[in-house]
């Protein structure tokens, strides 16, 4: 008889291989133009401008955004472990942080920071990042992401870079899943190479550039 650990591990050990070899619809290929999304990794083009909460975060907290220059970021095992580090994580903080506006709580459009018990989306986005290092995850495998929703509207989601692919960890659904399978514009995310630094994640880099500028003044990171 399996033991309860030997029947977890071989529930969460289907569920890796099953989102391994799952088929991309042909809603997410259509979405994502400019991706390739057949690939299990996002492509990334050109350096882009950093958000300016990341940017005014970074001032704070300049210890997360120190330059690290990385040439070979480290790309860590999908191993049973950690995929389940995965989905208590990100469990654990969407239960336990109070989705709320920056402007309800700090009375401005955009402030990034750890949640203390509520936040907005890229505050749970930190939080996130922030367990999984201290889990032992590399920081390079842990990149904030910025997307447009099914709406158009600004939204923030964690990418973890695995061997397997990029999967995400986000606050407005309680699995953990292969970019592919969100219903997201995927626009830009930090550097494996430095946490301070932003990449594109479209190739149209000069329209995207005047699209971002005219967005940090316009249409703030969502908070859902």
């Amino acid at each position: 008889m399996k033991t309860k650990f030997g029947k977890m591990a071989a529930i969460i050990g289907l569920t890796i291989a099953t989102v391994a070899a799952s088929s991309i619809s042909p809603a997410s290929a259509a979405r994502n133009a400019g991706q390739n999304t057949q690939a299990t990794s996002m492509q990334v083009y050109d350096e882009t401008r950093a958000p300016i909460g990341h940017v005014l975060f970074c001032r704070a907290y300049p210890g997360q955004c120190q330059a690290t220059n990385i040439s070979n970021p480290r790309i860590p095992q999908l191993t049973i472990e950690r995929w389940s580090q995965l989905v208590e994580v990100n469990d654990s903080i969407n239960q336990s942080v109070i989705a709320v506006t920056d402007m309800d709580l700090y009375q401005t459009i955009e402030h990034w920071t750890y949640p203390q018990g509520a936040g907005d989306c890229e505050d749970y986005v930190l939080e996130k990042q922030r367990h999984l290092v201290a889990l032992g995850w590399p920081e390079e495998s842990l990149l904030i992401t910025v997307v447009r929703d099914e709406n158009g509207d600004g939204h923030a989601i964690l990418t973890v870079t695995t061997d397997a692919g990029d999967f995400l960890l986000d606050n407005r659904y309680p699995m953990v899943r292969r970019w592919q399978d969100a219903p997201y514009t995927f626009r830009k995310r930090q550097s494996q190479q430095n946490p301070a630094e932003w990449v594109s994640l479209s190739p149209n880099t000069n329209i995207f550039s005047q699209l971002l500028q005219s967005s940090n003044r316009s249409s703030p990171v969502s908070s859902r």
